[in-house]
């Protein structure tokens, strides 16, 4: 097994350094969305806040949802449930996902295995499908890809409102697909290096919403 060469970050909270290169949650592409200078002000200068109400909710439905899947869940490997999923259609949760060469890493909600695809499903609070939250699994959805190396099934993004069976948008994971998550991770190594800067958003509705809003000084 290929060992690999990881160590935190010295200056920046949640990053690691993976074979040389930043990695950084694939959750902060739906922060980087919505303000990326959130970011900043969390994993730079460290600031902490009480989480709020809505990601405390979030939590709960999340916990429950696991609990129950693992009432009935049958454990196996990656290698042997890639096998299987030839053959027959496999549901998994909380899938870890890890790309090197892409610079990320997160737990995928829940993906559909089968015979002819892959479906990675990302729970959210509500039914609207913002740019942010597209960018988020389409993160996943490279990180997988880049995971399994050569498959032919097409892999596909889903979101589905938290709770529910709703999944209220879907898209295939294409070139112009990656292309698009490719330009933003990019941006984000920028700016995990520095050359770039943390922008905030110019939207007064987020900024009045924000748990950091009363430590930014362009709140």
């Amino acid at each position: 097994m290929q060992q690999i060469d990881a160590k935190p970050h010295p200056s920046i909270k949640g990053v690691m350094i993976i074979d040389g290169k930043n990695n950084f949650p694939i959750s902060w592409l739906n922060q980087q969305g919505y303000c990326e200078y959130s970011i900043y002000l969390e994993n730079v200068r460290g600031i902490e806040t009480e989480p709020t109400i809505e990601m405390k909710q979030g939590q709960a439905i999340h916990q429950e949802l696991e609990n129950d899947f693992k009432k009935d869940a049958e454990i196996i490997d990656f290698k042997e449930m890639m096998k299987l999923s030839q053959t027959q259609e496999i549901l998994s949760r909380e899938m870890y996902v890890s790309s090197p060469k892409f610079g990320i890493r997160g737990l995928i909600d829940e993906i559909w295995l089968t015979p002819d695809e892959f479906i990675i499903i990302d729970d959210k609070p509500g039914s609207f499908a913002y740019n942010s939250t597209i960018n988020q699994v389409f993160g996943y959805c490279l990180a997988f890809k880049d995971t399994i190396g050569a498959d032919d099934r097409k892999i596909s993004g889903a979101l589905r409102q938290r709770g529910t069976s709703n999944i209220f948008w879907m898209q295939e994971f294409n070139e112009e697909s990656q292309r698009r998550i490719q330009k933003i991770l990019e941006r984000m190594q920028n700016l995990l290096k520095g050359s770039k800067h943390f922008l905030p958003t110019n939207n007064p509705r987020k900024c009045a919403k924000c748990r950091f809003n009363s430590f930014c000084e362009f709140g």
